[in-house]
């Protein structure tokens, strides 16, 4: 496992991720109910939207590399543009049943649901993919993504406000799409030239 790969996917994920509203319905969640049942939910849903992104990555990795690398690089430009152009207004439609107790099993769970379904087919879903195919290191990229995805909910969760108060929204999506420029630059410049 290279912990290089690891660290430019949790990178990248962490800063895609802050914008997003799965760390908002997280933060949400988070001042309703216990911290930690929360937490669980959230990390459990993770899990299984980076096994599923993994899978996908795996899949779109089996193409001659030159192409990998054009997908990718494509799929990394329109990720920073969504970011740029599409980002505001669409954390709203999310919301959750609230669960009928606050148990365990019925906090975690509504939280696992409201999770899996705001990150299904998600910015950073598309970017573990598309890390999982360029990077031929499932458990670097997996482990990357997963830590990067469950901080920002931790974060979220613990007050995400605060963040909010030091770093404008704006310079987060504007270093994350930065980010996803050059990535999608770079991998366009290896397809081309082969």
């Amino acid at each position: 496992m290279s912990l290089t790969v690891l660290a430019i996917t949790f990178g990248i994920v962490f800063l895609a991720e802050l914008p997003d509203k799965t760390a908002l319905a997280s933060l949400v969640l988070g001042t309703r109910y216990r911290a930690s049942y929360v937490f669980a939910g959230v990390a459990a849903a993770m899990a299984v939207m980076v096994g599923l992104a993994l899978v996908a990555g795996q899949l779109l990795a089996l193409l001659p590399q030159r192409w990998v690398e054009g997908v990718t690089g494509l799929l990394f430009l329109a990720g920073a543009a969504m970011l740029l152009f599409h980002h505001g207004g669409e954390e709203e439609g999310h919301a959750a049943k609230e669960p009928s107790s606050n148990s365990f099993w019925k906090v975690a769970g509504a939280s696992f649901a409201v999770v899996a379904v705001a990150e299904f087919g998600d910015l950073t879903q598309i970017m573990t993919a598309n890390l999982a195919a360029k990077y031929d290191d499932p458990l670097a990229v997996g482990l990357g993504a997963w830590l990067a995805l469950c901080a920002v909910g931790g974060i979220a969760i613990a007050g995400g406000q605060k963040l909010l108060q030091y770093v404008p929204m704006k310079v987060i999506v504007r270093v994350a799409a930065g980010v996803m420029l050059l990535m999608g630059g770079f991998s366009l410049f290896k397809a081309v030239t082969g």
